[in-house]
This record gives C-alpha cells, sequence and structure tokens, in this order.
C-alpha cells in the first residue's frame, strides 16, 4: 500500500511516520519546509521572539526578589539569528526522522490528476505517483484584506514580523484574536509602544470575559492603546508612518502596521476536482471523523481541514488518519473529539483552555458548577512575584465529573495539560483533589480550585 502525503507540515509529518511505522509505503511531497510554514515559519518564531521579551520582562520581576542591577538590551540581529537556528535545526529534526521511517521525501509541489494518482513537481521535472491513499495537508496563509497592501517594510503580514527588519517604534495591530494578542505581547515586551485595532467590545472575543479582562488590564498597564468596537478598513503608508482607519472615523497613525486577521487554505493548484473531492465556500476541505473527505480514500488534515487551527491537532489528526488507512480504527474512542482539545496563548500572562466553556454552558442552558482560585493565594506564585491569574474548573454538579477549564497566570501553557487529561479521561474533581502534589507549585491552584 502506498499513502502519498502533499503537505509536510504537522499532519502530514505525523502521518508519514507513523504510516511508515505501520508498514506502509509513504511519499512526501513538501515545497517548502519540512515542519510546515505556519508552525516553523509562524508559531515557532513568534513563540521564540515571546520568550525572548519575556526574559526581558524577567529582569524586571526579579527585581522585586531581591536582586538589583539587572538590565538587558535587545539585540535584534542576534535574535535573527537565534529564531533562523530554531528553524533550522527543528526542520533537520523532522528530516531526520523521516528518513529514518524510510519515508520517501520529495521537494516540490503536488496535485491530484486522478482519484488514485499524484502529480509531484520537482527541480528534476514532474513525477506520476499511483496512490491508494492520498492526504492533503497543505496548511494555510495569512489572510489579507482587499484595503491593505503589504510591503514587507511598514505594512507586515505575520511572516514578515520574525522579527521584522527593524523594531518599529510604534506598531498598530490589526486584530485582536490569538495571533493579535500575542503579538501586542511581543513587541510591547520588546519596548516598542502597541496599539490595538479591537473589532468588538473585548479583546479575544471567542474566550472567557474573565480571561479577556486580565489580559487587558496587563495591556493598559504597559500603556497599550485599545482602539475597541473598531473595524479598520484602511492602511496606508506615508513614508516612515503608516496610518490605520477604522469604520467609525477613528484613526491611529504608527511606524508599521501589523495584520494580524485570520488566515486562508492553501487549497488552490491541488487538482481536487480532477479527483471530485468537494470544497466548501471557504476554501476548505470538509472531512469526517475519520479524516476522510467526500472521497474515501483521500483524506484532509491541519488547517485545510478547517478544524482547529493548532499544530497539536494537526499532528493528532496525522496520527489518526495513518491509523485508519491500515484499518486500525475499529474501537469508537479512537475518533478525534475536537472540544476537548487544549489551547494556549502565549501572552503575558498566559492564558489556556480546554473543554467546555462557562459562557457556552450557560448558553446551552447546561448546569454546570464553576470554581475559581486566584494565584494570589499560591504559595509558589507569590515566591515568584508573579501573582496574576487564576485557574478556573467546570465540572458537572450532579458526578463531579470534569468538563472543562481555564488557566490564566504563569506556565498556563503547562498546568492545562492537567485539566486536558481529566476532560479526556472523564476524571472527576476529586481524583484532582486527592492527588497528592509538590508543595510550593503553582499546580496546587488546580487542587485548590476542584476542591
Amino acid at each position: 500500500m502506498r499513502l502519498v502525503i502533499i503537505g509536510g507540515g504537522p499532519a502530514g509529518n505525523q502521518a508519514a511516520t507513523d504510516a511508515a511505522r505501520l508498514g506502509v509505503d509513504v511519499t512526501l511531497i513538501e515545497r517548502d519546509i519540512v515542519g510546515g510554514a505556519a508552525n516553523l515559519r509562524d508559531c515557532v518564531p513568534s513563540k521564540a521572539m515571546i520568550a525572548t521579551g519575556g526574559a526581558m520582562a524577567d529582569l524586571q520581576r526579579i527585581a522585586g526578589m531581591g536582586i538589583t542591577g539587572a538590565t538587558g538590551t535587545l539585540d535584534l540581529d542576534a535574535l535573527r539569528a537565534r529564531i533562523a537556528g530554531i528553524t533550522s535545526h527543528l526542520e533537520a529534526a523532522n528530516r531526520r526522522i523521516l528518513e529514518s521511517q524510510q519515508v520517501e521525501l520529495l521537494t516540490g509541489e503536488g496535485r491530484l490528476s486522478g482519484p488514485h494518482t499524484v502529480v509531484a513537481t520537482t527541480t528534476e521535472g514532474e513525477r506520476t505517483i499511483h496512490a491508494d491513499a492520498v492526504l492533503l495537508s497543505t496548511g494555510s496563509r495569512p489572510r489579507l484584506p482587499a484595503w491593505a497592501n503589504p510591503d514587507g517594510e511598514r505594512i507586515l503580514t505575520t511572516r514578515d514580523a520574525y522579527p521584522p527588519a527593524e523594531l518599529p517604534e510604534h506598531l498598530v495591530v490589526i486584530g485582536s484574536g490569538v495571533t493579535g494578542v500575542e503579538f501586542v505581547h511581543m513587541f510591547s515586551s520588546l519596548g516598542c509602544q502597541v496599539s490595538l485595532v479591537v473589532s468588538r467590545e473585548q479583546v479575544l472575543p471567542r474566550k472567557d470575559p474573565e480571561v479577556a479582562a486580565v489580559l487587558e488590564e496587563d495591556f493598559l498597564r504597559r500603556g497599550v492603546r485599545l482602539l475597541k468596537g473598531a473595524r479598520a478598513v484602511a492602511a496606508e503608508r506615508n513614508g516612515d508612518t503608516v496610518t490605520v482607519t477604522c469604520d467609525d472615523g477613528r484613526a491611529v497613525t504608527g511606524s508599521h502596521a501589523l495584520l494580524a486577521i485570520g488566515s486562508i487554505p492553501n487549497s488552490e493548484g491541488l487538482g481536487l476536482d480532477r479527483a471530485g473531492v468537494e470544497v466548501d465556500a471557504g476554501g476548505y476541505v470538509p472531512i469526517n471523523h475519520h479524516g476522510q473527505t467526500n472521497v474515501p480514500h483521500i483524506y484532509a488534515a491541519g488547517d485545510l481541514s478547517g478544524k482547529l487551527p493548532l499544530s497539536s491537532v494537526a499532528a493528532m489528526q496525522g496520527r489518526k488518519i495513518a491509523e485508519h488507512v491500515v484499518g486500525g480504527h475499529s474501537v469508537a474512542h479512537r475518533h478525534l473529539n475536537y472540544d476537548k482539545a487544549a489551547s494556549a496563548i502565549f501572552t503575558e500572562p498566559e492564558i489556556a483552555d480546554v473543554g467546555l466553556a462557562e459562557a457556552d454552558a450557560f448558553a446551552e442552558g447546561r448546569k454546570i458548577r464553576v470554581t475559581k482560585v486566584p494565584f494570589a493565594a499560591n504559595a509558589r506564585a507569590v515566591i515568584d512575584n508573579d501573582p496574576r491569574g487564576f485557574v478556573k474548573i467546570i465540572s458537572d454538579p450532579a458526578t463531579g465529573v470534569i468538563l472543562g477549564g481555564s488557566i490564566v497566570g504563569r506556565h498556563a501553557a503547562e498546568l492545562i495539560s492537567v485539566i486536558a487529561v481529566a476532560v479526556t479521561a472523564g476524571l472527576r474533581v476529586s481524583d484532582i483533589v486527592e492527588s497528592m502534589l509538590v508543595h510550593p507549585a503553582l499546580a496546587e491552584a488546580l487542587a485548590d480550585a476542584a476542591e
């Protein structure tokens, strides 16, 4: 059996290594970077910059811990070299894993020429490959509105900003979703003045209002200007400045503007019509719970599938698809439940959540128990001189089963894993309460909230 994968991001990589391990002959076609452009050119570089900004913020934090004289100056060239080094290291690691599993790796573009044929266009010419199964995992790219013309210098897309050619004096961020707020955090931590255009009445409009409020408070403390209830309709460059105009007439001028208003799937040029694969109005390829398109032996995963745009979700899709290709899918619990995927936002403080959200439960009229504990009551948070945020756990009042949770605070992205395991495994609040955790530790706040 031969599986041909078009796109070597988290989904394609995971599917390739797992399927090869299960005895499938695998060919992986990647035109750009093994590991995925959205992952290695967006996600990883942004987190590297956030880590640098966090280290600079730590220098200020430790001033309240009995340490004096701690200072730091940003070296933009050194940061750029570090990001390039991290990206190179991770791509090389991905290639080594694929090679160790005898995956055939082709550098070029792939497209369907029929239900069971894939054409790979490489520097050596075109090659037609017969495929018993096909996985489409071509990812996405930044969405660009008609009213903006990014030039890579002053008007930036996300991929122009890791880091930009020069550090902005005043950055105007357009978009207050996950990507937008991470950029606000990133550049304000590096010492830039930042303005954020917020189309709704709160940042992170799809998140818990209490979570958004903590983040907004931190932004205001740093001097970030929030333009709420304003939708950007123009971004015009005038020499060394950019003016962003909103639909209510307000305008803000900065040295740079950055577009963070979502992404669109890379579904063009894949020959989907030749194989009879359906595409929805947004350009996404719909799939069922096995990752199958309307053509059963053709699968889609990652951003292209229109599911949660998370690397962790894409990798899990790839794993499940590899199992399905070889027939190892008879157990119902192997199906992916996207409602139980944990996610994190790497701002300061960090934000993470999983499972049922409080607002959604109330909207559905569902009875829940909500318990919340502030980190201000946690010994380790006080010791670390960073007591911001809280732990919130949502459970079933009748059974005590944990349905979801949110964490705002230091290391939230790590701590949410405990609640994620509880949600996936159907654990009860008593299971966490009765666990003997380390003291002093931030994780104790999980037990306190569960209690």
